[in-house]
């Protein structure tokens, strides 16, 4: 193959890895609330619904347990495909089935489907990196989460959340992304074997990677579901509140190429405790500036992006020190409590604002500044090489 060849099928490889990363956040935003609203309009309760958002838990913890095992098996891309084949195909069939019992089965199956591409589009991504440009790939990974998780939103925005249209629009987005990803010019990582274990043992060997995933979803759906409603408790408008979380999304998908340079040439664990340690003292500022419209616009563009920047550190010293199958089972691991953040952190951001008038910046200084205290403790005791 020639060197021409060689840089056109590695430029489709990460293009069709931007494109996996982006179909998880896509349908993990868009089905959240698209169900959620549906069901409610169809008269159910509270509870059903929360019954069934838990659901799609259920989904990634049983696609975790096996995931490793599976990966090396039916391959990397293949198994890719046949995930985005299922959300396209669950997404439609959610309006088409009128039984509700089917949902909670079709809620299963879109989680395990995320859980997939969540997992592989990470491993993809670190396969296509070097060591001297880790950081900066991995920023454009998490860069395309942030603007999968946007997309949700926007369709919802454009076309309502009534009927077959949402449905039908995200599956077409993820059957283009699966014609992609299947072009044969696109080349992905073969697997020698299986990963050994269970994703307890792969929690152990890299429980600072798992705490920063825990952090960064719990933190990310608690500011989905209260930072619009934290802004029209303190005088914004209904309208105006919305665009505080599109200010933050924003600077989270711009923010990470420099922070990811800056990865690739400073101490990475350094760099991502001080990131944790700002955000902190960023939320903390937030009930100081929340009364200057522009103070705000600029403070949560900055956060959003120093935030996610601990994340898109973590998943770079992870893939510096784990490769292979073994890679796969960590990213899984890590996928596993990213299901257990998300369910954590609104609830807990929930009480916070019972508490307090400010509860949500609380809650978030203190869930980043823990962080920053676990990981400067654990660094101390074990070795460099465990800094994951």
């Amino acid at each position: 193959m020639s060197d021409a060849s060689q840089s056109g099928s590695a430029l489709l490889s990460r293009a069709a890895v931007i494109a996996t990363a982006m179909m998880f956040g896509l349908s993990y935003s868009l089905s959240a609330a698209l169900i959620a609203l549906d069901l409610a309009g169809r008269g159910h309760s509270e509870s059903l619904i929360g019954a069934n958002v838990a659901m799609h838990a259920v989904g990634v913890l049983l696609t975790a347990m096996v995931l490793p095992k599976i990966v090396a098996r039916v391959g990397l891309r293949r198994l890719v495909i046949l995930a985005l084949l299922l959300a396209a195909a669950v997404l439609v069939a959610f309006p088409a089935l009128p039984f509700l019992w089917l949902w909670f089965v079709l809620r299963v199956l879109l989680g395990a489907s995320s859980e997939i591409l969540f997992v592989l589009s990470e491993t993809w991504t670190n396969s296509l990196s070097s060591e001297e440009t880790r950081a900066r790939s991995m920023a454009v990974y998490t860069a395309s989460l942030s603007i999968g998780f946007a997309l949700g939103p926007i369709i919802l925005s454009l076309v309502g959340h009534t009927g077959f249209t949402p449905y039908v629009i995200g599956a077409a987005i993820t059957l283009a992304a699966a014609a992609f990803v299947a072009s044969p010019k696109v080349a992905a990582p073969i697997f020698e074997g299986p990963a050994k274990g269970s994703p307890l043992r792969f929690m152990r060997l890299a429980p600072l990677a798992i705490s920063a995933t825990v952090l960064n979803a719990a933190i990310e759906t608690a500011g989905l579901s209260f930072l619009a409603l934290y802004a029209v408790n303190l005088g914004w408008t209904s309208d105006e509140a919305p665009r505080l979380m599109s200010c933050m999304m924003i600077g989270a998908i711009l923010l990470q190429l420099p922070i990811g340079w800056l990865g690739d040439k400073v101490d990475r664990f350094r760099l991502a405790v001080t990131l944790a340690a700002l955000s902190a003292l960023g939320a903390l500022a937030w009930p100081l500036v929340l009364g200057t419209p522009w103070l705000t616009y600029a403070l949560l563009f900055a956060w959003g992006g120093t935030f996610v920047g601990v994340y898109t550190l973590m998943l770079t010293i992870v893939g510096s020190r784990f490769q292979g199958s073994e890679l796969v089972g960590i990213y899984a691991a890590m996928g596993l409590m990213w299901g257990g953040g998300a369910l954590l952190g609104p609830m807990l951001a929930g009480l916070a604002m019972e508490w307090f008038t400010h509860g949500l910046a609380y809650f978030v200084a203190l869930a980043c500044a823990g962080f920053c205290v676990f990981a400067v403790v654990s660094r101390k005791e074990s070795p460099p090489s465990v800094d994951a």
